[in-house]
């Protein structure tokens, strides 16, 4: 340094100091951290409990799902077996009116309020008639068996009867084949052997109280353009046809339910619409009206019996669709009035087929 002091001239400056600056360049991950890692973690953990919800749902059944869910719902079930008119359909309440049952201390538990019959007892009744009714559908079915094998004229036609068990009841399926047909080519008129097989499930029939369901089926073969006729006109005709024939042979006005015609819409033969097994007459065993019978009936007041009796008349939901059909083509409502009742409409020409 006193060297350096020597060789310097007086006006010249002290020199400074040489400073290293080490400068560390960070990677791009230091500017964000690990907060990815954080929200790939909750997507994965997100996913995990997804697919474990899934497994849950193929892996279990109807009942353990209701039990979970009932076990992570807690909910205070009180029964309304001691108010008035507990019995009643209501079970001792009116539609609007709220329940005065108190929840547990206002934690959170919600309490819900149900009848005494929909514990579960009426439900037990209801499966109890419904196997009743099997063991009479299947004595039936023999009986027709039985009667078709022992008449020489109607032994062939066993291949043309089918019996199937519905949502609706015992449905008898009287079908059409290439060397049988029960009505006569694109008419509502029965041939003599439809009418003799119809006549043998109707005698066996008369031992039942069950609705009777009539409805009829078509192809598809289409109609040709410009013609009245069309499948929907032809089947609801053969049901009716059918209808009376039944009635004819014994079977009372007030056991039909239903008289309807589906055309080609509930082909016996999916997967060919044109098949001839398609063309079939459904004589449907309904099943037993709910209750019908049972014990709880009696604890009913006058009033809601007839009701239900007038609920369930099989004659006014015949009327009642019957009038649904209609709308309005055949008859005037009640209090309607004429806005010119001198004009007078042409009758229509019936159409031939």
């Amino acid at each position: 340094m006193a060297g350096d002091s020597k060789k310097r001239g007086g006006n010249e400056p002290e020199p400074r100091p040489i400073i290293v600056k080490k400068i560390i360049v960070e990677a791009h991950a230091g500017h964000h951290g690990g907060a990815w890692k954080v929200a790939y973690a909750d997507f994965v953990t997100a996913m995990m409990a997804f697919f474990l919800l899934m497994w849950l749902l193929g892996a279990t059944t109807e009942k353990q799902r209701k039990a979970l869910a009932d076990y992570f719902t807690p909910t205070m079930v009180v029964l309304k077996s001691g108010s008035a008119g507990a019995t009643g359909l209501l079970g001792g309440d009116s539609i609007t009116g709220k329940e005065n049952y108190p929840t547990t201390g206002g934690q959170g538990n919600m309490a819900i309020t149900i009848p005494r019959d929909a514990s579960g007892t009426k439900d037990e009744g209801g499966r109890m008639k419904k196997a009743a009714d099997r063991q009479k559908f299947e004595k039936i079915k023999q009986q027709i068996e039985a009667r078709i094998a022992s008449n020489k004229a109607m032994t062939k036609l066993k291949k043309n009867i089918r019996f199937t068990e519905t949502r609706e009841g015992l449905r008898i399926d009287l079908i059409d084949e290439a060397d049988f047909a029960m009505f006569a080519m694109a008419t509502d008129r029965l041939l003599p052997q439809a009418r003799g097989l119809i006549a043998e499930v109707a005698k066996v029939l008369q031992g039942m109280p069950n609705d009777v369901i009539v409805r009829g089926h078509t192809d598809g073969l289409p109609y040709a353009a410009g013609r009245t006729m069309n499948n929907w006109l032809l089947s609801s005709a053969r049901a009716e046809a059918t209808r009376k024939a039944l009635a004819d042979t014994g079977l009372s006005n007030n056991r039909f339910a239903k008289i309807e015609g589906v055309a080609d819409r509930e082909p016996y033969i999916a997967g060919d619409i044109y098949d001839p097994r398609n063309r079939r007459m459904s004589i449907v065993l309904a099943w037993s009206q709910e209750g019908q019978g049972s014990d709880n009936s009696a604890n009913l007041d006058a009033e809601t019996q007839a009701a239900i009796r007038e609920r369930d008349d099989p004659i006014r939901k015949s009327r009642a669709e019957a009038k649904a059909l209609d709308m309005g083509g055949t008859g005037l409502p009640a209090g309607a009035v004429l806005f010119n009742p001198g004009a007078k409409s042409e009758p229509k020409k019936p159409g031939k087929h």
